[in-house]
C-alpha cells in the first residue's frame, strides 16, 4: 500500500468507528407512561469523609441513590473537571420521565449545563425544574466507568455513591447541590458514582 492508500484505509476505520459509536449510543424511545417515579434519595452526612483522586480532594456531603431516566448525555475531554467527571447525564424522574411530557420538551447539554425549551408547557414549569437535573459523574472504578460508557438517552439507570465536593492544591474547586428544587449556575450534582445499573 502506498501512504496515500494507508491514509484513506485509515480514514475509512475512522468513520466506521465514529458511525459504530453513535449507533451505539443512539437515543432510545419509550412508551408513554412514567418510567420512574420517585425523586433521589439524599442522606445528608453530619461527618463527611475525604477521598482521593490524584490530586483532586473529594469532601463526601450526602449519600445519593437516584433511579431516573436519561433525558441526555454529555461527555467532556478538555475542561478542568473532564478527568474527573468525563460525563454528565441530564436526569429526569417523575413525569420527567414520562415519554407524553418528553416528546414536549426540547433537551441540549453544553458547557456543564442542561439546558431545555418548550413551545407551551406540557407540565408547570416548577415541576420540570424539579423534577430533572443535570449531574457530574465521577466514576469509582473501571467498572463504573465502563457502565457509564454505555448509558443512552431514554434509559432508566439507578445511581448509588455521594454527593462531593471536589478541590485541588491550587485552589480550584468543585461543589455539589444539595437540593433538587435550585436551577442556574452551581445547581449540578457532582456525583461519587459507587454502583451504576441501567434499569431497563
Amino acid at each position: 500500500m502506498t501512504g496515500r492508500q494507508l491514509a484513506l484505509a485509515a480514514a475509512g476505520v475512522l468513520v466506521l468507528w465514529g458511525a459504530l459509536h453513535t449507533w451505539q449510543r443512539r437515543p432510545l424511545h419509550a412508551a408513554p407512561g412514567v418510567l420512574a417515579a420517585e425523586a433521589p434519595e439524599q442522606i445528608d452526612l453530619d461527618s463527611p469523609a475525604q477521598l482521593q483522586r490524584d490530586d483532586v480532594t473529594l469532601l463526601t456531603r450526602a449519600h445519593f441513590d437516584a433511579t431516573a431516566r436519561v433525558l441526555s448525555r454529555e461527555d467532556y475531554r478538555f475542561d478542568a473537571g473532564a478527568s474527573l467527571a468525563p460525563t454528565d447525564l441530564a436526569l429526569g424522574w417523575g413525569r420527567m420521565s414520562d415519554s407524553a411530557v418528553l416528546d414536549r420538551i426540547e433537551v441540549s447539554q453544553s458547557d456543564r449545563f442542561y439546558f431545555w425549551r418548550v413551545k407551551d408547557y406540557p407540565i408547570p414549569r416548577r415541576e420540570i425544574e424539579e423534577s430533572s437535573a443535570n449531574m457530574h459523574l465521577i466514576p469509582a472504578d473501571a467498572g463504573v466507568r465502563a457502565m457509564l460508557d454505555r448509558v443512552r438517552a431514554g434509559e432508566v439507570v439507578r445511581i448509588e455513591g455521594f454527593l462531593v465536593d471536589a478541590s485541588r492544591p491550587d485552589g480550584w474547586h468543585w461543589n455539589s447541590s444539595l437540593t433538587r428544587e435550585d436551577t442556574g449556575n452551581g445547581a449540578c450534582e457532582l456525583v461519587y458514582v459507587e454502583s451504576l445499573t441501567i434499569e431497563r
